[in-house]
Parts: C-alpha cells; structure tokens; sequence
C-alpha cells in the first residue's frame, strides 16, 4: 500500500468517522492546553499529526518510513514539521514537549518497552497511547492467525497488558478507554459509539494514557 493509498481511506465514509472518533478520544485522553506542544510518534502519513496541528498545538510528527514522511511533509497542514526517527531512541532532549501521543504505530515496533519509556523521557505533561485491542470485533475480523491488510504482522494488547507497559516508567494517573466498537462506520456503529461508556474495553483502538511524573 502507497502512503497516498493509505492516507486517502481517511478520506472515505467509514475512514473519516473512524479517525475523528479516535481523534476525540485522544484529545481527551490528553486534555491538552491552548499552545501547547505535542509529539506525534510513528505518525505514518500524518492524519492526525495534521488534525492536532489544525487544532492549533505546536506539533512534530516523527515516523522511521521516509516514504511516509514524504508524503507528511507534502501535505502539511498548519505548520507542523516531520523528522525522520526511530521510536525507541527518540533524536529529542528530556522534557521536550508538552504532550505526545501515538496511534497504532508501537504495535509494529519491536521493543515496544523501549518506545514507551522513551515517550514518557520526552514529555513534560501527558501522553496517550493508541493500541490494537485483542479483545476487540476488529481483531475477530482483521488481526488472527498474523493478521490481515494493513494489520498484517500487528502486535495486539488487552486492557491489562497496555497499563502494564507504563509499569516502572514516571507516569501516575494511568487510565485505559477504547473506541470504535463497530469499526463498519454504519448507523449502528454511530449508535454503538455514543451509548457505550469509553471504560468498556471493547473498542478496536484501545488508549492507555497518564501523566508523566517526575522520575
């Protein structure tokens, strides 16, 4: 799949409800502040690197793929910048920006261990974490046997096991909440999504997110 091949399914019926649903629980799972700054990290072709940008945040995509960072930069936005990195050696000084965030980019990366402390070494507030929920229908439908598509070869968590990846690490406040029950995107997905509580640990996209505490 073409970095414009994947960025335009955000731009399809189901792939734009998907993605601002999991837009808004990252943005409240951060509770970001007006101005603040904000890592992005295995921000891919830069879907929600640019949503956070439009919302006004000082922003950084950082991805491995220079393919994808190509097309990034290409379609750029609101002033944020992308760089080439690595997730488990982040190129950024302690403390560097406010908030940071990844979505569904640690599941294709081995040590994910090391990619988590090393968010947490580079956020002054908070962080939020998206993951593959095993425990999800989209797992059923897309993640067994090595899975499937764009899921071919992803790593997929339980609840449990994504608050246990902070276990250690200066975080404090760690909550776990999911999205995207139906990720059909139909009119009972949309149904499905404004009645069940975000704490139901069913979603296809699941959240683990805190404060980073002083270590």
């Amino acid at each position: 799949m073409t970095p414009a091949d994947y960025d335009a399914w955000y731009r399809t019926p189901r792939g734009a409800w998907i993605g601002e649903t999991e837009y808004r629980l990252l943005r409240d799972a951060l509770a970001p502040r007006a101005g603040e700054t904000l890592l992005d990290v295995g921000c891919g072709t830069g879907y929600f690197t640019r949503r956070f940008a439009k919302d006004g945040f000082a922003v950084t995509g950082l991805d491995i793929d220079p393919a994808m960072l190509d097309y990034a930069r290409t379609h750029a936005a609101a002033g944020e910048r992308y760089l080439q990195g690595d997730a488990r050696r982040l190129p950024f000084p302690r403390e560097s920006f406010d908030l940071a965030v990844s979505v569904a980019a640690l599941c294709f990366v081995e040590e994910e261990g090391l990619a988590v402390a090393e968010i947490l070494r580079v956020t002054r507030r908070r962080f939020a974490i998206g993951l593959l929920n095993r425990r999800s229908l989209l797992y059923h439908d897309k993640g067994r046997h090595g899975g499937s598509g764009a899921y071919r070869g992803a790593r997929w968590h339980t609840s449990k096991e994504a608050a246990a990846l902070l276990e250690g690490l200066p975080a404090r406040g760690v909550r776990v909440s999911t999205a995207v029950f139906l990720a059909d995107g139909g009119r009972l997905a949309r149904l499905v999504e404004r009645v069940l509580p975000r704490s139901l640990p069913l979603g296809a996209l699941l959240v683990v997110a805190g404060v980073r505490t002083a270590p």
